[in-house]
């Protein structure tokens, strides 16, 4: 608690040395050098400022809570389906202009537009091909079967990424179903869960595992890192999109919300527009290997190789309603122990 409230008396101290008046304020949990060349051109465009305060999404959403309506925030941008979905369960966004965000596809925003998705990426199977064929490759629930003992890894379950897959699988399949499955995968991990996604390919590389669960824009960072072993990690790897003949592929979103207190939701509003117009969209594909949410954008080269797959038949929203209940289902099973 002493380390939140520091954190808070250091964030208000950043914002009143460097807020204007007329500036647009957005709260993030994104670190990429390209979301500021973006707002920079958004500035040069349209004249409007924009200041960026980064932090974690859960500090962001208590920040915003305790500012109440003297808030400097305007946009709120986390990168999950479930932390905005905290911050709607926290009353602290509110609707966003329909006209703007249909300009997505409907899975990928709030049913009352309390947030609209911005980039995407694909929560696939990452394997090595000396080990594994593509054709013994198939859906996430076939991972609970005995011929992947020891021979699977992924982050925390306690990490957003995964525990929007794993509600995913519970909206699509039942409870009871996806308790057997989580019992299967938890037996076939071949280490407990840790690490990022790149330390779940890197472990796939190293011989430590077969297959990897992990996010589809992380394998076009290392394929273009200046490292150059996440080069050859991504040079030797590849990628699998599961369930393509069943329940698709599971997707998630970077997203924006329009804080219910920001004074300056007209300026905010046009900021969301910019972000979903396709040249941005394509900013984004080129430079971070996500996918764009808008049709009219297109999909970075290394990216497309993949091929299209399909996505969960299912509004994002949805998983909102699964998140407390993956938590305790992972954490009584010692998942990650």
């Amino acid at each position: 608690m002493k380390i939140l409230s520091l954190f808070m008396v250091t964030l208000s101290l950043f914002l009143a040395g460097c807020q204007s008046d007329d500036s647009l304020v957005i709260y993030t949990d994104r670190h990429y050098a390209t979301d500021d060349a973006v707002y920079d051109a958004f500035t040069e465009e349209t004249g409007i400022p924009v200041e960026i305060l980064s932090a974690s999404a859960d500090e962001l959403i208590q920040r915003i809570q305790s500012e109440g309506e003297n808030t400097p925030a305007d946009l709120l941008f986390l990168t999950d389906i479930g932390r905005l979905e905290r911050a709607v369960d926290a009353d602290i966004l509110t609707a966003m202009d329909a006209d703007i965000v249909e300009a997505v596809p409907s899975a990928y925003y709030h049913p009352d537009y309390y947030y609209t998705g911005v980039t995407k990426r694909a929560r696939v199977l990452v394997y090595h091909p000396d080990r594994v064929s593509a054709s013994e490759l198939s859906t996430y629930e076939a991972l609970a079967d005995e011929s992947w003992r020891g021979r699977i890894v992924l982050r925390s379950s306690q990490n957003v990424y995964n525990q929007s897959l794993f509600a995913s699988l519970i909206a699509l399949n039942g409870e009871p179903a996806f308790d057997t499955w989580l019992n299967g995968l938890q037996a076939n991990l071949a280490r407990r869960p840790s690490g990022n996604d790149r330390d779940q390919a890197k472990a796939v590389y190293a011989g430590e595992a077969d297959v990897a669960i992990m996010n589809t824009y992380y394998m076009g960072k290392m394929a273009f890192s200046d490292d150059p072993f996440e080069r050859a990690v991504a040079e030797e790897l590849a990628v699998f999109f599961p369930n393509q003949e069943t329940t698709g592929t599971h997707v998630n979103v970077t997203g924006l919300g329009l804080v219910k207190a920001s004074p300056k939701q007209a300026e905010a509003s046009q900021l969301i527009a910019y972000l979903l117009s396709p040249n941005v969209q394509n900013v984004f594909a080129s430079t971070n290997f996500e996918y764009p949410v808008v049709d009219a954008a297109d999909t970075h080269p290394y990216i497309a190789a993949w091929g299209r797959f399909s996505e969960q038949p299912i509004n994002l929203s949805v998983l909102g309603d699964w998140y407390q209940t993956v938590s305790i289902k992972v954490d009584e099973s010692g998942f990650d122990q």
